[in-house]
This record gives structure tokens, sequence and C-alpha cells, in this order.
């Protein structure tokens, strides 16, 4: 999820709470909610041991994005409650911007990146939904689609800088756990899967069969070839329906 073209002069965060240190010491419960927390104990391990690479990034002077309370703000939401997972990158490397969910930002932000910009063109193209000025995905999140990054930490200004450092074991996790949740009666759950890109493509062998939206990442670099006029949302909406699921509404509100 990356933005090179959103980078701008490096400033400090607010001071949060909570230490990437703390993270890696706390219970899984306390960290996500009870069937993530459940569905990852498999890999809980690996989850502490990149918490504590982290940890020492920050220790040795790395601003660190985003912030040790938003790392894991994807698994807050229930696992049970996902219909549609849309697979980012990394955090946006902009102090400010990475809020733990892949392609929104904090609701302040402008001027919005240009992938997300792309987003929102594709979404009035597509469904006739205005744009909106702000870049707050999380009505999106509320709704069942779990906005989920490869790779949950970044240094400020480095993109790509905790790629191949642990988490994406731990993404893989998450995405095969919730390809294959099954309902009581045995049947499989409702499930789409939005893959913008190569990067995101790479998740399609995870998904146990689950039906996936595929196009052209839409960063300004790529999203002329292919992403615009693919028409995701809709796509989107029709498969759920062909699950027995309830459409997403894309519309986000005028102001978070």
């Amino acid at each position: 999820m990356f933005e090179s073209d959103a980078l701008f002069e490096l400033q400090q965060e607010p001071a949060d709470a909570i230490s990437f240190a703390d993270l890696a010491e706390l219970p899984l419960a306390e960290l996500m909610a009870a069937d993530w927390a459940a569905a990852l104990h498999g890999v809980e391990g690996q989850l502490r041991k990149v918490l504590t690479f982290v940890a020492a990034e920050e220790a040795a002077g790395h601003q660190i994005l985003p912030p040790p309370s938003n790392v894991l703000r994807a698994f807050r939401q229930p696992l049970a409650d996902v219909k549609v997972l849309i697979v980012g990158q990394d955090p946006y490397p902009t102090p400010g911007h990475a809020v733990g969910l892949s392609f929104s930002v904090e609701p302040h932000v402008r001027p919005l990146p240009r992938s997300l910009v792309n987003i929102y063109r594709e979404l009035e193209s597509d469904l006739g939904v205005p744009p909106r000025v702000h870049g707050d995905l999380s009505a999106w999140a509320d709704q069942g689609v779990l906005l989920l990054n490869r790779v949950l930490t970044v240094r400020a200004g480095a993109a790509g800088s905790h790629r191949g450092k642990g988490w994406e074991e731990i993404t893989t996790a998450a995405v095969t756990a919730l390809a294959n949740r099954k309902a009581a009666d045995g049947s499989r759950m409702p499930l789409v899967a939005v893959l913008w890109g190569k990067e995101a493509e790479g998740v399609r062998p995870l998904l146990a069969g689950a039906p996936a939206v595929s196009s052209a990442h839409p960063s300004p670099l790529s999203a002329s070839r292919g992403f615009f006029g693919s028409r995701p949302f809709s796509r989107v909406n029709q498969l759920l329906r062909e699950q027995g699921a309830l459409d997403v509404t894309w519309e986000l509100p005028p102001s978070p």
C-alpha cells in the first residue's frame, strides 16, 4: 500500500499510550478480537518475535508507523464478521497517515494519497459514489471489509523497510484462517477477496477457492493499466449476493 508520492517532511506523531515492547508481552486476547486470537495462536511466537524486532527498531531511534495502538487494528474486527478482504502492501510511510487499515488514512490527511484518489475515482465510475475529501475507510471495516496490509509496520520515510521481517507469516496465517472458516452447518462462510497488483495477487493460493476480484494496483504507476474500468465494487457486491451475503455500502460518510 506504499505511496511514494505521499512522502512529506517527517514529523513526530503524538505519543502513544502503549509501546511496541508492551505489545510483544500482552496476551493475544488483549491485542485482537477473541476469534482472531484463537485463529492466530499457531503463529503467536512469530508475532511476538516480529513485535520484539519492531521494538528494537524503535529503541534504535527509528520512527515506526503506524503507532503501536494501531499496528493490529485490522484484527479488532471479529474474524466471524469479515466478508470482504482488501489486501494492501505496506503502511503509508508518512507520519500521521498510517492507521493500521490498508489504503485508509487519518481523517485530517490532505492531500490524499494518490492510490486512494484513484480508488475513489473508480468507485465513482463504478457505482456513481462521489469521492470524499477524507480518506477514513473505517466505515468499510465496520461492515466486514478487512483492510489488511501484508506487512504491518514500516520505518517512517522508508517504504518496504519491514518486509521480510516476519509479518508475512502472520498475515499468511490470517488470510488462511479467513478463507477456511466454516459456518455452524459446515458450509463455507461468505468471502470475496480484492487483489490489486502483483503483491496482493500472491495471496490467491491461500484463498481456498474463495472468489477474488483482481486488477492492476490503483497506484499512479499502474492504475491506467487495468485498475480503471475494473469495477471492483459492483463485482464484489455481486459475488457477495451469490454467496447469500448482503452488499457492502461503499459510499463513505461525507465526514468521518
